[in-house]
């Protein structure tokens, strides 16, 4: 008895059958809309609305209709020197900020890796200042560089290293003091993500190096940090971002001054808008601080898709 089959029907496994059975998902939109909304209406739109504006003359208080000016804004910020000195400020005080955070971060999350008594507790009050609002860290922080009463002042005087000194009135001394205050408050955001990073690290690797005799440094070198470069690498990257926008801590310690030494280009950009009512400059000044961090994080993206490609191709 011999058994036809019908040609028409696709076997298993076919493509026809697998476009009919996987078809389009709509279900899967309804799932991402309540995150994706969100996203749309407070991120993308106030975007490309403050894009829109940087090509016109928008100005507070005004009766006039607001016109379109083309690039106007973007020419004169290319001659605005105050706010390529904010530029200049807010580049120093981001790689300030970035570069001693990370590296005491290190330190702290290496110890707070080892099997220590009371680690827990440790842990714990290693991750206060993260969780303190900016405005209060910046309210703590102008009562310890108080030149009257404030902590810093009365120790300095009782161990006989000088007088009373207003640090974040100085013109020498306010930048230096404030990026004191960003390290200490974003130092446990680092060591956080760094501790998770060790914690991922085989333990075998390590046993495996002392029976060979490395030392610590050459444990460190060969097995640590290989293993915590992604990490390392990622939270700086976010750091140097998050630092190069900082606003309310700087706000709420000097307001940018004394003379405009601490004035962030973020900073900059809201006196622009909210004090002098020039909406469209400011937000000029917003597209090109965007562009920026744009070009950073392409920077960054690129050179994590070189070393995954370079590590595929070794593996």
């Amino acid at each position: 008895m011999t058994s036809v089959t019908d040609s028409s029907r696709p076997a298993r496994g076919a493509p026809g059958r697998d476009r009919r059975r996987r078809g389009p998902d709509h279900g899967a939109w309804f799932l991402v809309l309540p995150a994706l909304i969100p996203i749309l209406v407070l991120s993308v739109g106030p975007l490309l609305y403050g894009i829109l504006l940087a090509f016109t003359d928008a100005q507070s208080g005004r009766t006039e209709p607001t016109r379109w000016i083309g690039t106007l804004n973007f020419q004169d910020l290319m001659h605005d020197t105050l706010f390529w000195e904010s530029f200049r400020v807010g580049l120093v005080w981001a790689v300030g900020v970035t570069v001693p955070q990370f590296l005491l971060a290190l330190g702290l999350a290496l110890l707070l890796d080892q099997n220590l008594r009371l680690r827990f507790l440790a842990r714990g009050l290693a991750i206060i200042p993260w969780a303190m609002p900016e405005v209060v860290v910046g309210i703590m922080w102008r009562l310890v560089y108080n030149p009257d009463a404030g902590i810093l002042n009365e120790t300095l005087r009782d161990l006989g290293l000088g007088d009373s000194r207003d640090w974040l009135s100085g013109l020498a001394t306010a930048l230096p003091a404030v990026i004191v205050v960003g390290v200490w408050a974003g130092m446990p955001q680092t060591t956080v993500a760094l501790l998770a990073g060790l914690q991922n690290t085989p333990r075998e690797l390590h046993e495996a190096a002392a029976v060979d005799g490395a030392g610590a440094w050459r444990r460190f070198r060969t097995v640590t940090w290989p293993a915590l470069r992604p990490v390392a690498l990622a939270i700086t990257a976010l750091n140097l971002i998050w630092n190069f926008n900082s606003f309310a801590l700087v706000y709420v310690l000097t307001n940018g001054g004394p003379g405009g030494r601490t004035r962030l280009p973020m900073l900059f950009a809201y006196e622009e808008a909210f004090r002098y009512g020039q909406f469209g400059y400011a937000a000029a000044m917003g597209c090109v601080l965007v562009a920026v961090i744009s070009i950073v994080l392409a920077v960054f993206l690129a050179g994590r898709l070189k070393d995954g490609l370079k590590g595929g191709d070794e593996a």
